[in-house]
């Protein structure tokens, strides 16, 4: 261990309720403050999605409580097109921000990250409980705008200028609301760097004796890619919102072009470039969908060895692959931007890498499938959700392959094969992995075990209801159905309603279902079994502390690591798996 290890747990135990459970410095504590903050969020984005497949559906109908929230926005309830492309914008926002780039990486990361390296704490305890406060407080600003006077902006949650730059002259939303969003999302850029700091010095630095690069589960080898993605892309996104607050509040011209005019008005601006925001955020844009995504790669490697009773199946390969695919996540952002008018050459350059990066990722899903064939597989809801994310991610990756093509994409990209693709890759594959996390670690984080029977049951309605909801869009959007439209009067479009119904119904049904998962989360964390330590049977270090762990997580005692983190195989002394902590003299042959 080094000496930064050594003296990594500076910090003494809290006993105050605010200092143990509130401004806590224990990475445990922070980790479990994200992954509430990421349920919060969630639920918020949940609801605001029914509302906007509701109305998609039922253009006309009072919803109770709307007019309300907003009077302007949904006058007797029904909500105005405005009103709509708000809501869609708030949904996208909390879901891509605070629940796809928070569970997986700052939630699961946080807790489980030092354990499973041998480290007492994140190498910087205060800095980390400044992120995830920083990070609360983006959330606050952003849940903000649905109470202010204008309501949540309408640019939708990519904000491109000159809709989301020019203020209140643009329509409801476009003031106060976009300021708050501006706000939101510079903060959140705060805490995300701060974290990736703390990640990557914590991988880095703070690894026990023995417990070297290639004996790291994948699940820190997924946080430590994802805090570098992070730090790298999160830097411009916070620079590019900083000019976006400017140009709507101090009369710079970043994003805006002379002679511009809107709601006739003539705006006083020049020189500008709605384009420079678009690379700006897209340069972000593309490694978010890796920053949402790569820790459930890492998750989903660790659960499908540990209940196939396998090794991983080219474990350095996937390190590979991982490493391969933030890479060129950097050079691929231009695939968002096809219709921007930019060159065809220049899109033949960023089709060949958006192409490229599908190698890694397929050799990925294979190396997983190769993981579990012939394994003695244990049907436990996380190895489900783990499954269900090899087949969502999959399905939805196919769409990628037509979007890489320009001359496709200029048909396809502003239709709901976008929306569905989307979806599928970034969104359900990412929440599925949440799952898959959650079910398996609870009993490490709670010390007790949620009900197997309730979590399967909310797997096959989840995986049903997913493919029913998103699916479909692929073909719509085939059809030609536009996106962000909030209502449908086109006459080629009514044929295609009894879709829209049908998708509508899925995600009413499919939302109602996770609250199975919520009585099933909270009820366990006080009326569930008690776990034993190590319930999977699992190799790596955080399952040879009790759990819960205790507050310096190994009791004082530096753990020794002697084995990899996969090393599963037939029986030996009544064990098919070795800890990482046994002797070097013990192994399983498999």
């Amino acid at each position: 261990m080094s000496d930064t290890s050594a003296a990594a747990h500076h910090h003494t135990a809290p006993t105050s309720f605010i200092r143990k459970y509130i401004f806590s410095l224990d990475h445990k504590v922070i980790g479990i403050q994200y992954y509430f903050l990421a349920i919060f969020s969630v639920l918020i984005g949940m609801v605001l999605s029914w509302l906007v497949r509701i109305h998609l559906v039922w253009p006309q109908l009072h919803i109770w409580g709307l007019e309300k929230l907003s009077p302007a926005g949904a006058p007797g309830g029904v909500m105005t097109p405005e009103y709509y492309l708000s809501l869609l914008t708030l949904h996208g926002t909390l879901m891509v921000f605070f629940v796809l780039t928070t569970a997986p990486q700052a939630g699961f990361g946080n807790y489980a990250l030092p354990i499973q390296i041998g480290a007492e704490d994140m190498a910087f305890p205060w800095l980390n409980m400044l992120s995830f406060w920083t990070t609360f407080v983006g959330l606050c600003c952003l849940v903000a705008t649905l109470f202010v006077k204008d309501g949540p902006p309408i640019s939708g949650w990519t904000a491109y200028p000159p809709l989301s730059a020019v203020g209140s002259d643009a329509g409801p939303g476009q003031g106060m609301g976009q300021n708050l969003w501006a706000v939101s999302i510079a903060i959140f850029c705060v805490g995300s760097l701060l974290g990736a700091l703390n990640f990557i010095v914590t991988t880095v630095d703070l690894r026990a004796k023995g417990m070297s690069l290639m004996r790291m589960p994948l699940t820190c080898w997924a946080w430590l890619i994802t805090a570098i993605l992070s730090l790298l892309s999160f830097a411009v996104l916070f620079a590019a919102c900083i000019l976006l607050f400017l140009d709507r509040n101090a009369g710079t011209s970043f994003f805006l072009p002379a002679g511009l005019l809107v709601n006739e008005k003539l705006q006083p601006h020049s020189g500008g470039s709605p384009l420079l925001w678009q690379h700006l955020f897209w340069f972000f844009g593309h490694p978010e969908v890796y920053i949402a995504i790569v820790p459930g790669f890492g998750v989903i490697s660790h659960i499908l060895s540990t209940f196939s009773r396998k090794p991983v199946l080219g474990y350095k390969v996937i390190v590979a692959c991982l490493l391969g695919i933030g890479f060129l996540s950097f050079m691929v952002w231009g695939h968002h931007m096809f219709l921007s008018g930019m060159s065809p050459y220049s899109g033949f350059l960023f089709s060949i890498p958006t192409l490229i990066i599908t190698i890694p990722a397929t050799i990925v899903s294979l190396l997983w499938l190769g993981t579990i064939f012939g394994g003695k597989l244990r049907f436990t809801t996380s190895m489900m959700f783990a499954l269900g994310f090899i087949s969502v991610f999959v399905t939805g990756g196919l769409g990628g392959m037509f979007l890489a093509q320009p001359s496709l994409d200029i048909f396809l990209h502003g239709t709901y094969f976008v929306v569905g693709h989307f979806h599928m890759v970034m969104g359900v594959a990412a929440i599925f992995g949440m799952f898959a996390g959650t079910y398996y670690w609870f009993p490490k984080m709670f010390g007790r075990m949620m009900n197997e029977t309730m979590g399967k049951i909310h797997f096959w309605f989840t995986f049903v209801g997913v493919y029913c909801i998103f699916m479909p869009m692929h073909f719509i959007g085939l059809e030609g159905n536009p996106r962000r439209y909030s209502q449908f009067v086109n006459a080629f479009i009514q044929p295609l309603m009894p879709v829209h119904k049908f998708m509508t119904i899925a995600a009413l049904s499919t939302g109602i279902i996770q609250f199975l998962f919520f009585f099933n989360l909270f009820w366990s964390i006080f009326k569930g079994p008690k776990a034993p330590n190590n319930p999977w049977e699992s190799t790596s270090l955080e399952w040879t502390v009790p759990s819960p762990p205790p507050f310096d997580n190994f009791a004082g005692v530096h753990p020794v690591v002697n084995h990899g983190a996969y090393e599963y195989g037939e029986e030996n002394d009544g064990k098919d798996y070795v800890m990482q902590t046994d002797p070097p003299t013990r192994a399983v042959t498999g």
